[in-house]
């Protein structure tokens, strides 16, 4: 009852009786209104509701409010399909967020020798992140179990070392599904080989790291695994199992190929007792990658050749550049150009040749 005589007040709270000023002088209202007389019959009575508002009162029969349930429900079924077309933009894609690089570390299968980190390609890359307030190509990341807010790296080593050392956010991609150690061997081996971005000292390391520790039991199951070519893993791993000494005779580990890697271990099968002491010849010495390699297989003097090339400057001789059977260079100046270049022309051109010998050797 209480519920029916509120319903009731609020309905009737607006109403109003219309006052005829035509029809009635003043006098005589007031006189009625003094004397409480109540209407007469004859006199027009108009009762007047307030406007309504569209929404502002909910349906009060049962079909009434029915349909009002079944539009809402369209309402939302609609806007329900408009967000499915616009997550169906993103299938397939994993999410993306800025990260602190310090809450991520290196993969036990990280492939990258520390020399890469000293590279020119390295300190490029490292400038560009700088200068465009970070990496472009996000990296990839999966949960640590057990360790939250900690992430293990995926793949794109370079890119978070360059990020760590400028003290900025790397941009990542987070591996939200389960993610095995196989699994996470292959997606870092296929992002590196499609980006031919390893050297193959690196590439043999990663697989030699992979069958050491049993992930992959054999070298067939890991390029099965894999999906590469039993000959290309056989290529890797020669140049990864090189004895330590010869890899020290070169200036880095990133110069060795896997014809270099051939070359060496034929020669060591044919004759290791004197391959070792060409070792101790070639180590420290900084040679070039072939000369390294002509040294170690004792090649034939007509392998071996004394190299000339001109020390120029905007076409013009300044002197020349000799390297000898040895690997030694000796650079020479004329008089003349000694006495009418300037020094940074002298500079550049001595660079540039030394270069242009490095890249020949």
């Amino acid at each position: 009852m209480a519920s029916t005589r509120k319903r009731l007040e609020l309905l009737t709270a607006g109403l109003s009786l219309p006052t005829d000023t035509a029809k009635e002088p003043a006098p005589a209202r007031q006189a009625a209104s003094t004397n409480d007389a109540p209407p007469s019959a004859a006199t027009a009575v108009e009762t007047r509701f307030p406007p309504a508002v569209a929404g502002a009162l909910a349906p009060r029969t049962a079909p009434g409010q029915m349909m009002a349930f079944r539009g809402q429900i369209q309402q939302v079924e609609g806007e329900m399909a408009a967000l499915r077309d616009r997550l169906r933009e993103y299938e397939g894609s994993l999410p993306t967020r800025k990260m602190d690089p310090k809450s991520i570390r290196p993969s036990r299968w990280a492939n990258r020798h520390e020399a890469s980190f000293a590279t020119s390609e390295f300190a490029g890359l490292k400038a560009d992140m700088e200068h465009a307030g970070g990496n472009v190509q996000p990296i990839l990341v999966r949960p640590l179990t057990g360790e939250a807010g900690q992430f293990e790296l995926v793949f794109g080593h370079r890119r978070h070392r360059a990020a760590l050392e400028l003290g900025i956010p790397v941009l990542a991609s987070i591996w939200v599904d389960e993610l095995g150690d196989a699994a996470l061997f292959a997606a870092m081996d296929r992002e590196n080989r499609e980006r031919s971005d390893l050297s193959a000292y690196e590439q043999g390391a990663m697989y030699r790291r992979a069958l050491e520790e049993q992930l992959f039991p054999t070298q067939r199951q890991l390029a099965e695994g894999l999906g590469v070519s039993h000959t290309w893993v056989r290529k890797a791993l020669m140049v990864a199992q090189l004895p330590d000494a010869v890899v020290e005779c070169f200036r880095s580990p990133l110069e060795i190929t896997f014809r270099h890697a051939e070359q060496i271990n034929s020669a060591m099968e044919k004759d290791r007792r004197g391959f070792l002491r060409r070792i101790e010849r070639v180590r420290g010495h900084g040679l070039s990658p072939s000369m390294v390699v002509a040294r170690l297989l004792d090649a034939k003097p007509g392998f071996e050749r004394t190299e000339r090339l001109d020390v120029q400057a905007g076409g013009e001789k300044l002197g020349a550049l000799v390297r000898s059977k040895t690997g030694e260079i000796v650079i020479t100046i004329t008089p003349e150009a000694a006495a009418a270049a300037s020094q940074e022309t002298l500079e550049a051109a001595i660079a540039e040749s030394l270069k242009k010998a490095r890249s020949l050797g």
